[in-house]
């Protein structure tokens, strides 16, 4: 019979090369798939892993969908070092647009660029707000936090849904359930001539310096960890249980409404029902992935990018459905899980009792 055994000392190499492994296991697997669907893998696989990256425009792509995941990723991990579950940043990060789009939709041509800035701080508040629901709940009332940052999503995918079809709902829009479309100088200022990459990008890798700082460089951020990681070690030392709780929801629910509000100001341009991409949910692969670490967040979210732009490829070119991207998004996720066991235990045969 077969049984799992931790192992005395895991392997520090296999700690940070599991995902590497685990995306090997992801592309051997695809490659069945496709087989199996009676596709050309390589063609298949080449999809996503190097259209998405073969020229300086597919770069910019990649780096538009590599922007939101890689700001709700930052915020998600400080969370999940905390031991506190968000598992609603998506709720937050449609918040975080409806926010955005109520101060761009009340902007007009006369006002300068500066209202970029407040498009962006309300885009913030949004998420933020978001995020305190479930902290209130989790506070006052003990409510598991999984469950109500989850069950959020739904209630702002229905508010999205009521304005858009409601009191902001374009009436030059053909009926569609949208908004306007928002005057450009609320737009968000784009990086390169050419590009749809915007300073969003740029905010990413400062979020990316700000949060390494914060965690590794700070006592308050050492504090958010060791209250994760032992938390009556974290009440015998003083620390705040309740500070931590407020501090990461609050954090994570801004970024991921700051990632909501650059996306309807920036490659939408207007608010929509198809606002919801799963950016929030595929940020949890992404910080996994990336090891909860700063700088592994970033390459994560890169190829996180690669199965969103993989997936819209293999629609259009191989006739295959773009579900693709979440089957991807699972078959890693599911990898590196198995990996990991793999590092922290062993398989172990026993017989009648005896190893």
């Amino acid at each position: 019979m077969w049984r799992l055994e931790a192992r005395a000392e895991p392997s520090r190499f296999w700690t940070y090369a599991s995902p590497l492994l685990a995306l090997l296991v992801t592309v051997l697997v695809g490659t069945l798939m496709f087989t199996a669907l009676g596709k050309d893998p390589v063609k298949g696989l080449s999809m996503f892993f190097w259209l998405p990256i073969q020229s300086g425009y597919a770069w910019g792509e990649l780096l538009v969908k590599a922007t939101p995941l890689l700001i709700i990723a930052l915020g998600l991990a400080l969370c999940f070092r905390s031991n506190v579950w968000n598992i609603g940043a998506e709720g937050q990060y449609i918040m975080g647009g409806i926010f955005a789009a109520g101060v761009a939709l009340a902007a007009d041509a006369s006002i300068g660029p500066w209202i970029v800035l407040p498009i962006l701080l309300a885009g913030v508040l949004g998420g933020l707000l978001w995020a305190a629901l479930t902290a209130v709940l989790r506070e006052r009332f003990h409510a598991n936090e999984i469950l109500v940052s989850l069950m959020l999503v739904y209630v702002a995918v229905q508010i999205l849904s009521y304005l858009v079809g409601g009191p902001w709902k374009d009436p030059l829009g053909f009926n569609f359930p949208q908004t306007k479309n928002f005057d450009a100088i609320t737009r968000i200022p784009r990086l390169f001539e050419g590009s749809r990459v915007s300073i969003g990008a740029l905010l990413a890798l400062l979020g990316v310096g700000a949060l390494w700082v914060f965690l590794f460089r700070t006592r308050a951020g050492f504090a958010m960890q060791v209250g994760g990681l032992a938390p009556a070690a974290a009440r015998y030392a003083g620390f705040s249980s309740r500070r931590a709780l407020w501090a990461a929801l609050l954090i994570s629910g801004g970024c991921a409404g700051l990632a909501g509000a650059l996306e309807v100001a920036g490659p939408i341009g207007q608010l929509t029902i198809y606002l919801p991409a799963g950016y929030g949910f595929a940020a949890i692969i992404v910080a996994f992935v990336g090891r909860l670490h700063p700088v592994g967040m970033v390459f994560s979210a890169l190829l996180m990018s690669m199965f969103y732009i993989g997936g819209e490829l293999a629609q259009s070119r191989l006739g295959l459905t773009k579900s693709l991207t979440g089957v991807f998004q699972g078959l890693l996720l599911f990898s590196l899980l198995a990996c990991d066991t793999l590092v922290n235990y062993r398989l172990t045969v026993t017989r009648g009792g005896n190893r």
